[in-house]
């Protein structure tokens, strides 16, 4: 699907929502789920793409596939906590979703971590 389909896709499902939810509440946060759920899978194929592409560059050049596989796994991480926490947000549960957004920064971090620790390990090298 292209953008604009995605989007007419996104706003049509909020409108379904905003319909619903005039009639029953929880309809209307089961209509916006299975609209982000639909858009999840179209997202998905687009990340598949990104990841093919990523992976031929890296075989074009020397890169460490451990520093790939983490930025991966970032960009994994920050996709999942923005659906979910927008879902959460969506259904009036800020502060599950507030959770869910320290919780996937606190993983980047931990992820980071070896990352900062090789670019100190190579500063120290250039200046020792």
């Amino acid at each position: 699907m292209n953008t604009i389909q995605i989007a007419v896709t996104g706003i049509i499902g909020a409108l379904l929502a905003l319909q619903i939810k005039g009639q029953k509440a929880e309809y209307g946060i089961y209509m916006s789920v299975a609209a982000c759920v639909f858009l999840f899978a179209c997202i998905t194929e687009r990340l598949e793409i990104f990841i093919q592409t990523v992976e031929q560059i890296s075989s074009y050049i020397d890169l460490n596939a451990g520093y790939l596989s983490t930025m991966l796994k970032m960009i994994g991480i920050t996709y999942i906590a923005e659906f979910s926490s927008g879902i959460c947000r969506d259904a009036g549960y800020q502060t599950i979703a507030a959770q869910i957004e320290i919780f996937c920064r606190l993983t980047i971090l931990v992820l980071g971590m070896p990352v900062l620790l090789a670019l100190l390990d190579t500063i120290r090298e250039f200046l020792g």
